[in-house]
This record gives C-alpha cells, structure tokens and sequence, in this order.
C-alpha cells in the first residue's frame, strides 16, 4: 500500500466513525456552497468566550466537536470534479485547516501543553500572514493601534488588557500535559509579556490614562502570578515535547500540504546542509583574492550602506525583469531597513546585516508579500486573509528563503561576489536548525540538543554569538511542527514549482512571469501554488491518493 494513502485512509476512517446524520451530509457541486461553508467554519473556528477570554476547556472542546464533525462531512461531501482548478485550489484549502483543527485536538493541544500559547501581548507584525506558532484568539495586538487613542480605540485596547487575567486563571485549569522542554521554554514567553506590558504602561497616551494603567497593572500581576505557577509546575514535568515520526507526516502532508515524510525531510535538509557548506568553500575559494568584506561599525556607516542597499535591490528586481515591482515594495522594504548595532550585540541575522544587507533584504519578500496583502487582497476569500495553523509556511517562508539563493544565481551580487558567501551562509543555518528540529519533533533528541546541530553547524559560529535568537526558534519549531523545515522545504518545493513551470514554458520562459503568477495565487502552500501555475496535481495527489 501506498504510504501516501494511508493518510488518506485515516480521514475516511474517521469521517465514517461519525454519527450517521453527519455522514449523510447532501452532496453539493456548487463553489459557492464552498464559500459559505468557509464562512461558518471561520466563525465556528473562533471559539466562544468564558469570562471574556477563549474557552480553551476541555468541556469546551467537547461539546463542540459534533458541530465541527459536520462541517467537516458537509465539506467531504462536495463533488469538486467539474470546478475550475482555483476553485479546487481553494477546497483544498479548507480541507486542510479542518485537518489542522482536528489535527489540534488530537494530538498538539497547544492548550494543554504549551504554556507560551498563552502569551497575549504581541509589540509588533509579524513576517508572515499571521503570528509564528500556535497564538490563542484573544491576543492584544499593540502595534495595530494608533495612539493618541480615539474613544472607541481606547474602550478596544481597555477590553484586550481585561482579556490577560481571566485567561491567566483559565490556562491554569487546562495545562495538564508533560511536554517538558514546551513547558520549561514558555516559561521565558510569559515573563517577557510582563515587562513588555510594563513598558507599554509608560508610553504617550496610555500612563496619563488611569483605566488601561489599572487594567495593565492588573495584567502585569496576573502574568507574574502565572509565571511563578508555570516555575513551580515545571517540576513534576517529565514527558517528550516532540509528536513523533508518524504524527508529523501525517501533519505535514494532510494539514501544510507538504508532499513529504518525516524521513524525506530529513534527507533534504541533509542534502541542501551540505551543499551550502561546500558551495560557500568553493565561494571562499573563488574569491581569495577579492578583499573581505567589512562590516559597518558605525552608525553613519550602516545608514549610508542600508540605502545604497534599498535602491540596488529595488532596482534590481524592476530592471532586470524578476517581478513586478509595485508601488508599495520599497515603502515596505524601507519599514525594515534595520540599524546600527554595536559588534558585541550582533545575533546571526544582524551580523550578515553589517555586511552587507542585500541577503536579509531578498528575504524581507516577506513585507512585499504582506502588503500586498493589505493593497491588493486577494480575491478569494479563502485566500485574502491569512490561512490557519500556519498553514502558509512553505509558501511565505520557502519563498523568502528560496530568492535569497534565486535573486544571487539571478545576478544581484555582480558588483561584490563576496557578498554570495553570506547566502550560503544562510542557507547552511536554516538546514541546521531545521535539521535539529526534526530530531527534537521525533523524541530523538532534547531541544537543547537540537539547538547543538543548529549552533554548530552554522558557518563562522555566527549562531554562537547570541543565545537568545536560537532559543526562540528551536521553541517556535518545537511549538508549530514543520515551522523549522519550512524554509528549505518550501524552497525544494518551489523551485520543483519553477522546475514544472519552465518545462511547460520552455522557449518562452519568463522569470518575471513566474514570479507574478506566484503571487497573484496568494499565500498558500506551494503544492497548491504548483498545481494552479502548472495544472499539475502529482504532489496534492500524493496526499489525498486520488486517482
């Protein structure tokens, strides 16, 4: 038997374990039943409140199951057979985040094991569509707020601070699991919430308010009182955080839609840790006559080389016909040009970065991505705003990581070959920490030793500089299974993509129409993104088995 219908196997098992009036559901063929069972699903989805916070109980969870039972058979009773292949594109959609929903009951229950779900307070966007990890549905999102505070923006913010203490003593009640390293991690998560609340207490607009400074105050003692519970729990916490081999299969293909196994992953990111190595010696090699680069260590010195870097990049991706570049790129861009730091407080990121900003910079597609998001949504309204579960992984993060390597083959470093080191560089980091995650998902090994293969097989010991940024990804990539391969697996995948395309294309390639194509399907995951561009369904049959 195929390992692929396996998979598949095990969703009609459970679809036929359901009561009878579910598995009767009436089999529909119209899109538009699609678009408002998607509606429903969202709205189900959004869990319902116990003292103003999400209830994340397990009586909670309990009692809604049958409903989600039948939006889940309604959805397994459409006849998708005569839709058009976006319209196909976009069922599949659904159908995974009501895997990823099922997926969550079973077998992660961020609600049960991972404290850090908990974390409220969010200071800033994230990269992707939606935050990094599992984030519950009540969070405070400070930076979508414009201060001074309008009434009703006021009464808004008022309300999230109320939020933090009712789900506090909430997550006290539903934390019963023995996940060790989530636990003892997320410990750090729900500390850092204080003083960034503390902070936040003082800015403009909110210290001369005596409501949000009381609510933040009651806020501020409710998560130290949470930590030292967390502190004291961690104790008796003995048990594996990682899901095992066979669970993460199962959740990469039938939730992020990732064509692969457990094993294949592995051997991937074994392949692409290799030859990043090898390929950045041979650079060195090349390149041993050519000056080193030299780092901005000054202020004056960085500022200058951000904008030198801003208007090279802008300019090549406009002139030399690699995407459409929109109005709105180099305003994102600029919003994350970065700033001087002193060497000594330089992580991995920021010590490339003062090198030479271009690499990080091809990665920051990310912001291009995101406002479009906000410019141009897309249309479908499975597609206009962020997939669930982080369901957008290989696309948002394959993508940012593939054009790192694809912009440099493309010619972007012509005028300092050096700088091609830093992309290699890169790349050998993303497989290492991936690497190690897998290890760590498996059981096979702690996240403090998964964080061992990410810190010592990145070039330079530039992951040794600062300690910081190598725990919180290998906690995200322990927390959001598949986060940490992303990377390099949604780049296989999208230059597999690339790959079909220009043989279907061939004689007639365009770079440039490629890229568009990509983004005007929007933030989905690649095997998605590869049928639509293509026509092409090998990799989503490979999931769901279908003939």
């Amino acid at each position: 038997m195929s390992r692929y219908l396996i998979p598949f196997l095990f969703v009609l098992v459970m679809a036929c374990d359901s009561p009878t009036e579910e598995s009767n559901a009436p089999v529909t063929r119209d899109y538009e039943d699609l678009v408002n069972l998607f509606k429903e699903w969202r709205t189900f989805e959004n869990p319902p409140k116990l003292n103003g916070a999400p209830d994340y109980t397990a009586a909670s969870f309990e009692k809604r199951w049958p409903e989600f039972k039948k939006l889940q058979a309604r959805l397994q009773a459409m006849d998708t057979s005569g839709w058009s292949t976006p319209n196909q594109v976009d069922y599949h959609v659904v159908w995974a985040e009501m895997n990823g929903y099922d997926f969550n009951h079973r077998i992660l229950k961020p609600w049960e094991r991972d404290p850090a779900y908990y974390k409220s307070l969010w200071m800033g966007r994230s990269d992707v569509p939606a935050h990094e990890g599992p984030t519950h549905h009540g969070t405070t999102e400070i930076w979508t707020y414009d201060f001074p505070l309008n009434s009703d923006s006021k009464a808004s913010l008022l309300k999230d601070f109320q939020v933090i203490p009712s789900l506090n003593e909430q997550a006290k009640g539903n934390l019963t699991g023995n996940a060790k390293d989530l636990w003892i991690a997320g410990i750090r998560d729900i500390r850092s919430q204080s003083a960034s609340l503390k902070a936040v207490r003082e800015w403009e607009g909110i210290k001369e308010d005596a409501d949000l400074v009381s609510a933040i105050d009651n806020a501020i003692a409710s998560t130290d009182e949470f930590a030292s519970w967390l502190e004291e729990e961690s104790k008796d916490k003995t048990g594996p955080s990682g899901i095992g081999r066979d669970n993460y299969t199962w959740y990469m293909q039938n939730v992020h839609l990732v064509p692969l196994t457990w094993e294949d992953e592995v051997m991937i990111l074994k392949r692409e840790l290799a030859r990043a190595w090898t390929s950045l010696k041979l650079e060195e090699h090349r390149n041993r006559d050519l000056p080193e680069l030299v780092a901005a260590n000054t202020q004056a010195e960085f500022e200058a080389m951000a904008e030198r870097s801003v208007k090279n990049f802008i300019n090549f991706l406009d002139k030399d016909e690699i995407v459409t570049v929109k109005d709105y790129f180099e305003p994102a861009l600029r919003e994350h040009m970065g700033q001087y730091v002193p060497e000594e407080r330089r992580n991995f990121f920021l010590i490339g970065m003062h090198y030479d900003p271009r690499p990080l910079y091809s990665h920051f597609y990310h912001w291009f991505e995101l406002a479009r998001m906000d410019n141009e949504p897309n249309k479908s309204e499975m597609r206009k705003g962020p997939v669930l579960y982080n369901i957008y992984d290989s696309r948002n993060e394959g993508t940012a990581t593939a054009v790192e390597e694809m912009f440099m083959d493309a010619g972007l470093y012509e005028d300092d070959p050096r700088v091609r080191e830093i992309v290699y560089i890169m790349i050998a980091q993303r497989a290492a920490r991936g690497l190690g995650s897998l290890y760590a998902h498996a059981n096979e090994m702690t996240m403090e030793e998964a964080g061992g293969i990410h810190s010592e097989w990145t070039p330079r010991g530039w992951m040794k500089t600062e300690k910081e940024l190598l725990l919180f990804e290998q906690h995200l990539y322990l927390r959001q299974p598949g986060y940490g391969t992303s990377y390099i697996t949604g780049k296989y995948l999208l230059e597999s993509a690339m790959a079909e395309y220009a043989r279907i294309n061939e004689g007639d390639f365009k770079l440039k129409e490629f890229f568009d194509k990509l983004n005007s399907i929007g933030n989905i995951p690649v095997a998605l993104g590869h049928w639509e561009m293509t026509g092409v369904d090998t990799e989503i049959r490979k999931i769901t088995a279908k003939d």
